[in-house]
């Protein structure tokens, strides 16, 4: 049903308005996760064809100095979270497309076999709630049907540093964390661990320059956003809904979803913004990831 749903409002002209009347003067920020390769190709051709696709660090200069002279209309950032195993195979497309990407990963997951806990394959498990629970109840519960953070499996889900060594040199690596905790569920100091942990792993493990950081789930507090300040973070992404310009604020940058999708209406749709908007203008559904969570 959806695939029809995105031909149609494709073929309506809809994103076709919105990319050139909209996002003309705004910062399109797109959040990946683990795409196949063909995929990457197919989706990031349209991409590099319909909008100027910039480097994150372009954007933060921008916004820094006030002064988006440099950044060119219908701007757009292609941006992934987690640093799935999968992210190493799209390199190629990466490097061949010379497309300014950002992903933003595990510190704790990455190089490792551990696995990350909203993969972990247990029906009984609701993973939703285990989202809006303090964090130390979450690792209670992952822990009872035989999931711990630190538990080494046989196949990684992560990239493996000789990705990391070769991908460094193409694409900006940056934070999202060490575990991917939901941050404002999780206590002062776990939350601290996480934001600044991940940026000193990167830095000193990796000999990567760690300027920015993705909120796990885009949810985030004021005192999360005090704490990735504190750690020396140039900005911080959410997925909450919208675009950008250089009067946004910099720890609070907003990104749309896109899904991961292979279906190239759908894509096209959801890049211009018009799901956003139907979802929220006229359905009523709306995501924000400020949340006071817990102290």
């Amino acid at each position: 049903m959806n695939r029809v749903l995105f031909i149609l409002l494709r073929i309506s002209g809809l994103p076709f308005l919105f990319r050139e009347f909209i996002q003309r003067k705004k910062v399109t920020i797109l959040l990946f996760h683990d795409i196949s390769k063909d995929a990457a190709e197919k989706n990031f051709r349209y991409l590099s064809r319909k909008y100027n696709i910039i480097d994150l660090n372009k954007f933060i200069d921008a916004i820094e100095n006030q002064d988006d002279s440099k950044i060119p209309r219908k701007a757009l950032i292609i941006t992934f979270d987690d640093g799935h195993i999968g992210n190493y195979k799209i390199l190629s497309i990466i490097k061949k497309l010379k497309l300014p990407v950002t992903i933003f990963v595990c510190t704790s997951i990455i190089g490792t076999n551990r696995h990350f806990w909203f993969k972990f394959n247990n029906h009984s498990i609701p993973k939703e709630k285990l989202k809006r629970v303090p964090n130390i109840e979450r690792l209670k519960i992952l822990s009872k049907f035989g999931y711990e953070q630190e538990n080494e499996f046989e196949k990684p889900q992560a990239l493996q540093r000789e990705h990391i060594d070769e991908m460094k040199l193409y694409v900006n690596l940056q934070s999202h964390t060490m575990y991917h905790p939901i941050l404002p569920y999780c206590n002062y100091k776990e939350a601290r661990d996480e934001i600044f942990g991940s940026k000193k792993m990167l830095e000193s493990g990796y000999d990567i320059k760690i300027n920015a950081i993705s909120y796990p789930t885009g949810d985030y507090s004021e005192r999360d956003i005090l704490l990735t300040k504190e750690a020396g973070y140039k900005c911080g992404l959410t997925v909450d809904f919208g675009f950008n310009n250089i009067k946004t604020d910099i720890f609070r940058l907003k990104r749309i979803s896109v899904n991961d999708t292979e279906d190239i209406n759908e894509l096209i749709v959801k890049a211009s913004g018009v799901w956003v908007f139907l979802k929220t203008k006229i359905f009523g559904i709306q995501k924000s990831g400020l949340t006071n969570g817990i102290n």
